[in-house]
């Protein structure tokens, strides 16, 4: 299966760290951030691999993570996302990469205790809608900064609400989403919201509302790197004392 992997955006909330390179870049253990999320994609069933960065730091990545062969890859690409335009309009970068074909997309500040090669595998033998990596929380107050859905009783998403103040569920969206190819055609569609971005979040509302949208939540411990300060140290200590992406 190919895979998206997201590494841009401006990194404002981990300013000053961030002030002259990339928060993917950024350490976590030891290693990089983005070599976790590679790592995460790959022991997850990805062969084939699209990166896409902002411009002034993509030279950057290259040097890095090179063409990908010593991290398990079969090939890996890179992509220019010119301007901070939300992470739907950076997918959409990965039209001509994914061939038609479904597609996995990680967030590269995502880190996982356990790999998510299950839900890969899931919707490899039935790649059609959108399958979401869900993460259980009892942080009523952390919910309240993330994307959360509404779950019937049929263990149907009934709608996915973006910092909700009253969250619906116990549960977050996390950064890995799975789409068959339609979802460059939906975000074709998509108006900017009122940060001027294209949001990941109407992405999967608009599965969520054709009955296409499947999940599955994921054991074990789930960061956000990019989050805050707090929460990048919180991460690195987590890794540092458990490790990442081990098998299930």
């Amino acid at each position: 299966m190919r895979g998206v992997l997201l590494a841009g955006g401006t990194g404002s909330r981990l300013l000053r760290l961030t002030k002259i390179t990339n928060k993917h870049l950024l350490p976590v253990h030891d290693r990089s951030m983005v070599e976790w999320a590679v790592e995460a994609l790959v022991a997850a069933g990805v062969s084939d691999l699209l990166l896409v960065t902002g411009g002034s730091r993509i030279g950057d990545f290259m040097q890095l993570l090179g063409d990908g062969h010593e991290l398990g890859l079969n090939s890996l690409n890179y992509a220019v996302q010119e301007h901070a335009g939300g992470i739907a309009e950076a997918l959409g970068l990965a039209e001509s990469f994914a061939e038609g074909e479904a597609i996995v997309v990680m967030l590269a500040d995502n880190i996982f205790e356990w790999s998510f090669e299950a839900t890969i595998a899931a919707f490899s033998a039935n790649p059609v809608g959108c399958r979401l990596v869900l993460s259980e929380s009892d942080d009523v107050d952390h919910l309240r900064h993330l994307g959360v859905p509404e779950i019937d009783d049929q263990g149907t998403i009934r709608s996915i609400i973006e910092k909700p103040q009253d969250p619906p569920s116990s549960f977050a969206v996390t950064g890995v989403y799975c789409y068959d190819p339609d979802v460059f055609t939906i975000i074709k569609t998509l108006v900017p919201s009122g940060r001027g971005e294209l949001e990941i979040t109407d992405v999967n509302n608009h599965y969520v509302r054709e009955g296409r949208a499947a999940f599955d939540v994921q054991p074990g411990f789930w960061g956000d790197a990019g989050e805050s300060i707090a929460a990048y140290q919180s991460v690195g200590e987590f890794v540092s004392r458990h490790g990442a992406n081990k098998a299930r």
